[in-house]
C-alpha cells in the first residue's frame, strides 16, 4: 500500500513546508517505506487526514489520540530546540495579544474576546479551558465575554489578534517558535502575556491500518543517529533537536493521558449558547462518531456524541 505524509499542523510557511517534505523524503529513503507528501491545507478538516487508511506519517494532537477507539501507530515525538522545553518532547499554549495593546497579563484581557481554533485541539482549545479553570473558580463566572471560533488554524488566531477582532488568542508554542524564526515581522506584531503548563507535543502517527513493522521502520529512521548529520540544516529550519520515542506504555503517553483527561468534564465556554459539537461539519461528525466512540460502535445521534465528549 502506498502511504501519504503531511505536516499541516506545523507547515507555518512555504519554506517550513518544504523542510518537512525534505524530512519525509529522507524518512522514506532511509526506512525503505515510500511516502508521498500531500497538501491538506485549511479549511480541509484534519479529521479527514487522520481518518485515511493510507496515512503513513502526520502530526496528531493528543486529545483526538486519547479518544480514538483504534489507536494510530505512534512513530515518534519531535523535540523542539528552544531551551524552554528542556530537551523534552513537550510544548504549551502561549496566550498572545497584539504587541501595541496595553495588556500586561492574561487577566487584563478578562471580560473581552478570546479566540479558539477547533474543539479537538489541545493547544487551541482544551489546554486553554484547563488553564482558565483556576480563574473561573476565583470569580465563579465566565472570564471572557465572547469566545470567537472556530478559527481552525493558528494563523487565523494570529490574524484575528493583529486585526483587533479578538483581544487574546491561544498559539501553539512550537508554531510560535517557527513563526519567530521564519516570519519575524509577523511574530513581532504579537506578544505573549501568559503560557500554559507544558504538555506532550503532538507526535507523528500512522493510520491504525498500517502494519506495525512499517511503523517500526519509520520510527527507526527518525531515531537513527544519521538524522543529526544528514539533516542538520532541515532540523534547524524546523527548530528541532531531533525526535524521541513515543510509546503508549511509556512516559509520553502517561503524561499525555493525565494532562488531557484532566480537562475532560470541565466547564466549556459559552459559544452563542451552543456546544462545540454543534459546530462540527458532516465530515468532522463522521470522524468523531466513527473513531471516538468508546467501543468503536457508531453513535445514534449528535447528542450522544456530545455526551461522550463532555463526560
Amino acid at each position: 500500500m502506498s502511504l501519504v505524509a503531511n505536516a499541516r499542523m506545523y507547515a507555518v510557511t512555504p519554506g517550513v513546508r518544504e523542510a518537512w517534505q525534505t524530512l519525509f523524503d529522507w524518512m522514506a529513503r532511509t526506512s525503505g517505506v515510500p511516502l508521498e507528501y500531500i497538501d491538506h491545507a485549511a479549511p480541509a478538516a484534519l479529521e479527514t487526514l487522520w481518518a485515511r487508511e493510507d496515512l503513513g506519517a502526520t502530526f496528531m494532537c493528543g486529545f483526538p489520540f486519547a479518544f480514538a477507539a483504534r489507536k494510530p501507530g505512534l512513530i515518534a515525538a519531535p523535540v523542539p530546540s528552544s531551551p524552554r522545553y528542556g530537551g523534552l518532547p513537550q510544548y504549551c499554549t502561549d496566550f498572545i495579544v497584539r504587541a501595541d495593546r496595553s495588556f500586561a497579563r492574561l487577566s487584563d484581557t478578562f471580560g473581552g474576546r478570546i479566540g479558539w481554533t477547533v474543539g479537538h485541539s489541545q493547544s487551541g482549545y482544551n489546554a486553554v479551558r484547563y488553564h482558565l479553570l483556576h480563574y473561573r473558580r476565583e470569580q465563579n463566572e465566565p472570564v471572557f465575554a465572547k469566545w470567537i471560533g472556530p478559527l481552525i488554524t493558528p494563523r487565523r488566531v494570529i490574524e484575528q489578534v493583529i486585526e483587533g477582532k479578538i483581544d487574546v488568542g491561544p498559539l501553539d508554542s512550537y508554531v510560535h517558535d517557527l513563526l519567530k524564526h521564519h516570519e519575524p515581522e509577523t511574530a513581532a506584531r504579537v506578544r505573549t502575556v501568559e503560557s500554559t503548563a507544558m504538555t506532550p507535543i503532538p507526535p507523528l502517527v500512522a493510520s491504525p491500518a498500517v502494519a506495525d513493522d512499517i511503523v517500526d521502520r519509520l520510527r527507526g529512521a527518525l531515531m537513527s543517529g544519521s538524522i543529526q548529520t544528514e539533516l542538520a540544516a532541515t532540523l534547524e529550519a524546523r527548530r528541532l533537536r531531533g525526535a524521541t520515542l513515543a510509546s503508549t506504555g511509556g512516559g509520553w503517553w502517561g503524561h499525555c493521558e493525565a494532562r488531557l483527561m484532566g480537562s475532560i468534564g470541565t466547564a466549556r465556554p459559552a459559544t452563542a449558547g451552543r456546544n462545540y459539537m454543534n459546530h462540527l461539519s458532516h465530515t468532522q461528525w463522521r470522524y468523531f462518531i466513527t473513531h471516538h466512540s468508546a467501543n468503536g460502535a457508531r453513535l445514534a445521534s449528535r447528542q450522544r456524541a456530545a455526551d461522550l465528549i463532555n463526560r
